[in-house]
């Protein structure tokens, strides 16, 4: 918990003036997180004798999240081609005596669209106007969230939630998650329509109802990167960041919500 603690306190204040500040400092840190999530993702099922694409597939990532960020009006197009690239490397890999290239492309495309066209709305939520105020919102709420589930699920957990994913996930953290992050997100928007910066167009209750979905399903994205690991055999998806494993352990569940938080506020708020 210690080393969880001031790992989280170094990423706060790395994190903060990024979020705060946006642009290019704001990319170079989600780009390192969903960069270092894709070589993770193609390490785990190099570990279990699949192939994807390492070059294609972090590259992919990164120039679609760039796109995504800088030339929005092309990210379409650069999307596709990279999928297209991913079939032509995968098919001069089957050429050369590779079987199960068909598998290691959906395992390719799998983590460009995943990891990078999904990864982007972590880009796409801070590029909303007053985004800063928007990502911390989102984030705020998936965050107490996974604390509240860890803290709970651990002093009270006794109802196995997904036990072949992850055994130590209870129903008790699960609810925990689920109240914690209606909380926040209520609490969220009163301190700062009250005390601080207004945000407009949102009630106490819709930052409420936010905080509930986002405490509701970004777990599943947790859950998901356990899927993959429990089929690669592998704890956690890298040690790079202290008590807290790899940058694909550290963005599971943010990329869950930031495509609900993104969608909420443009369709309710904005």
């Amino acid at each position: 918990m210690r080393r969880r603690l001031i790992t989280a306190l170094g990423l706060a204040l790395v994190g903060v003036p990024a979020i705060l500040f946006g642009g290019f400092f704001y990319f170079l840190l989600i780009g390192t997180f969903l960069v270092g999530a894709a070589w993770e993702y193609v390490y785990l099922f190099r570990a279990v004798k699949f192939e994807p694409h390492m070059v294609v597939t972090v590259g992919g990532v990164l120039v679609v999240i760039f796109a995504r960020m800088f030339f929005p009006q092309y990210a379409q197009p650069v999307f596709a081609a990279v999928i297209l690239l991913a079939m032509a490397v995968h098919l001069i890999a089957y050429e050369r005596g590779r079987d199960q290239s068909a598998l290691d492309f959906g395992l390719t495309v799998g983590g460009i669209v995943y990891i990078g066209w999904i990864g982007a709305y972590l880009l796409e939520l801070r590029n909303l106007p007053e985004g800063g105020w928007w990502f911390m919102l989102v984030m705020f709420c998936v965050w107490a969230g996974d604390s509240g589930a860890y803290s709970i699920g651990r002093a009270y957990g006794k109802h196995k939630m997904a036990p072949r994913l992850s055994p130590k996930k209870s129903w008790e953290g699960y609810a925990a998650s689920v109240f914690t992050g209606a909380v926040t997100g209520g609490f969220y928007v009163w301190v700062f329509q009250t005390f601080g910066h207004h945000i407009f167009g949102i009630t106490i209750w819709q930052g409420a109802i936010m905080g509930l979905l986002l405490g509701s399903l970004p777990p599943l994205g947790d859950l998901g990167e356990s899927m993959i690991k429990r089929q690669s055999g592998i704890k956690d998806s890298s040690d790079i960041i202290p008590g807290h494993g790899g940058f694909f352990d550290r963005i599971d569940s943010w990329l869950w919500g930031a495509v609900i938080g993104y969608y909420f506020l443009v369709w309710f708020i904005l």
